[in-house]
C-alpha cells in the first residue's frame, strides 16, 4: 500500500479537509501549499500525481497526533517521537493512528469488525511489538487496508 492511498483513505475516513490538512502539516513544523497537497491526493494514473514519501507521511502523521493529543513538552517529545529514518512500515502508520485516535484494543478489534475482520488480542499485540521480538508481526497492505475500511465505517456514519 502506497503512501499515497493510506493518507487518501485516512483523510476521507476522519473527514479532514484540505484546510485541516495545511494545518497538520504546520502542527508537525511543515509548510506544505494547496497545489501540493492536491498533486498527492490524486490517483496514480492522473496527471500532475506526486509520489508521497516517508517524510512527509511522518509529518502528516505527527500533525494528526499533535492536532488530537496535544504537542508533548521537549524533554518527553524526544523519547516519543516516532522513528524519523529509515523505511515507514505498515506497523508504524498503525501505531501513529492508534496514537492519534486514542486507540486501545478493544477499539481496534471493533473496528476490524466494522470491515469483517476477526482479530485476537495476540494478534494485535504482535502487529504493535517491535521488529526483532519473537511474537512481532508485519502488519500486511490488506490488514492495514481493512483498518481504514473499518475506521471509514466507524467515523462516517
Amino acid at each position: 500500500m502506497n503512501n499515497n492511498d493510506v493518507l487518501r483513505r485516512l483523510r476521507y475516513a476522519l473527514n479532514i479537509t484540505d484546510h485541516k490538512v495545511i494545518e497538520l502539516f504546520k502542527q508537525a513544523g511543515h509548510e506544505i501549499t494547496k497545489p501540493e497537497l492536491e498533486s498527492m491526493f490524486m490517483k496514480e494514473d492522473e496527471p500532475g500525481y506526486v509520489e508521497c514519501g516517508d517524510s512527509i507521511t511522518r509529518l502528516f502523521l505527527e500533525g494528526l497526533v499533535i492536532s488530537r493529543r496535544g504537542k508533548k513538552e521537549e524533554a518527553q517529545a524526544g523519547l516519543a517521537r516516532p522513528e524519523t529514518r529509515g523505511k515507514l512500515s505498515n506497523n508504524d502508520i498503525l501505531k501513529r493512528i492508534r496514537v492519534a485516535l486514542e486507540l486501545v484494543d478493544e477499539d481496534i478489534i471493533g473496528i476490524m469488525l466494522l470491515a469483517g475482520v476477526k482479530l485476537s488480542k495476540p494478534e494485535l499485540s504482535a502487529l504493535f511489538r517491535k521488529p526483532g521480538h519473537p511474537n512481532f508481526r508485519p502488519c500486511g497492505d490488506q490488514f492495514l487496508r481493512n483498518f481504514l475500511s473499518g475506521l471509514t465505517s466507524k467515523y462516517r456514519v
